[in-house]
């Protein structure tokens, strides 16, 4: 493994053990406030918390893959595991949502038929203060750590914090509302359960939507395609550059392009352009880049 790929999967598991330290305090808190607080939206907060611990597991078992070397079964390499890791943490979003949903709206029904909910105690108020400071301070150092190394695996668990954070939001609200406001609006903790399970799925969609379509080889953007072909027409010799097909996979581009230059030059030369264009665009978009060149001759300058 490389300098570079060691120094990125060391920042990416140190960062990810922080925050699964986070969950697993939080996961216990929220659980005995729920319970002893009597407090249904803490219950399913403790619950969004304990699979923010999975989602911490998938992230540092599939960036270990996504970091070994190419070999003979992974020509490009492993990167797509990353990005399958955001795909499952962004399903399992969604999946608690539908249960947060589910348990929201029978307790509301529960209230519509006349019963009463007990109301939540202030030991439940309380660990939703806390739950929000400590995961929204989560959420800003793994977020910035997973833009720095490009990682979708970890900006998708960092959202997975801020959804943690938003959902204690909710229960703050809901508890606060229900504790303050006297019997009559106990239903304020399931229903805060249900804006939280709508925040969660928004969360999921915007973390699976790049995910799928970096697996279906969906290509860059056109802004980064048309730097790719500056940078590549800036180089010394070229003159001109088409056929350009792009897509990623982890925190590596994927390029193949024709490069033309002059008929009149050998193949060394030839070759010595395309080597500096590579050099251009590592330089630009980092050494993992993978480019492939086909030089050919400008018959059109004869």
């Amino acid at each position: 493994m490389g300098t570079i790929q060691e120094e990125r999967q060391k920042r990416v598991t140190q960062v990810t053990l922080l925050g699964a330290v986070v969950n697993l305090v939080l996961t216990a808190a929220k659980f005995v406030a729920g319970i002893v607080g009597h407090s249904a939206a803490m219950v399913s907060d403790a619950v969004h918390s304990l699979s923010d611990l999975v989602s911490d597991f998938i992230v540092l078992v599939f960036v270990r893959i996504s970091s070994k070397e190419k070999d003979k079964s992974h020509d490009y390499g492993h990167g797509k595991f990353e990005t399958l890791a955001a795909l499952i943490i962004s399903a399992l979003l969604v999946g608690i949502a539908v249960k947060l949903l589910a348990s929201g709206i029978s307790d509301i029904l529960r209230v519509v038929h006349g019963e009463t909910l007990e109301a939540p105690g202030m030991i439940a108020f309380y660990a939703a203060v806390v739950s929000i400071l400590a995961k929204e301070w989560t959420y800003r150092f793994t977020v910035k750590v997973g833009r720095q190394v490009d990682s979708p695996a970890v900006i998708a668990n960092a959202w997975h914090h801020r959804t943690d954070a938003l959902s204690s939001i909710g229960s703050l609200l809901g508890i606060g509302g229900a504790i303050f406001l006297g019997e009559k609006w106990t239903v304020l903790d399931p229903v805060a359960g249900c804006v939280i399970a709508v925040f969660i799925v928004v969360a999921a969609v915007e973390i699976g939507k790049p995910a799928v379509e970096e697996l279906l080889d969906v290509s860059l953007s056109d802004d980064i395609e048309n730097e790719i072909i500056a940078i590549a027409d800036s180089v010394e010799g070229v003159h001109d550059v088409h056929n350009l097909k792009t897509r990623k996979m982890g925190s590596s581009y994927i390029m193949d392009a024709h490069v033309v230059v002059s008929p009149d030059i050998t193949v060394e030369a030839g070759h010595d352009i395309a080597t500096a264009v590579e050099e251009a665009l590592c330089k630009r978009f980092g050494e993992q880049s993978q480019i492939s060149l086909h030089v050919e001759p400008d018959i059109d300058s004869k």
